[in-house]
């Protein structure tokens, strides 16, 4: 299956619109002048490996679900990181109510469970919310370990 869908971003350098897609070959960069963009995006069960588990750079991903008061919480901070380490990392967000396999396959026995890959490959995990500053870190951190 190929994704197809794509969001628009703007550059918090220059202001140009741009669209980046849910899934392609390495990181998206503003058109005009070449400053990384943020890389979020939904994913569920048909479209995660396209999405997620194919990405270049070390993938954020959020396991959150509506009903979850803590999942509310963290997604901006989330989202915070995400355009604060734009060009290092995708966050990709999976409502786990709507992709009961993914739920499933990370074994999701907490919310938010929050995990980075590696392609595809889980190299941490961390379940509950967390302000944006220590979820940068821990990302850092753990990018920092696989070099």
């Amino acid at each position: 299956m190929t994704t197809n869908r794509s969001t628009t971003v703007v550059c918090d350098s220059c202001g140009r619109k741009n669209r980046v897609p849910a899934a392609g070959d390495g990181r998206p960069t503003c058109g005009n002048c070449g400053t990384p963009l943020p890389w979020i995006v939904d994913a569920g069960d048909d479209d995660f490996a396209e999405i997620a588990d194919k990405a270049v750079p070390i993938v954020l991903v959020d396991l959150w679900a509506t009903w979850c008061g803590p999942c509310r919480m963290v997604s901006p901070a989330l989202e915070q990181v995400a355009r604060e380490l734009a060009g290092k990392i995708k966050l990709v967000k999976v409502d786990v109510d709507q992709a009961p396999r993914l739920s499933q396959r990370f074994q999701v026995q907490a919310m938010p469970t929050l995990l980075l890959l590696d392609q595809g490959e889980v190299i941490a995990r961390q379940a509950g919310a967390a302000p944006a500053h220590a979820l940068r870190q821990w990302v850092e951190e753990t990018i920092a370990g696989r070099r």
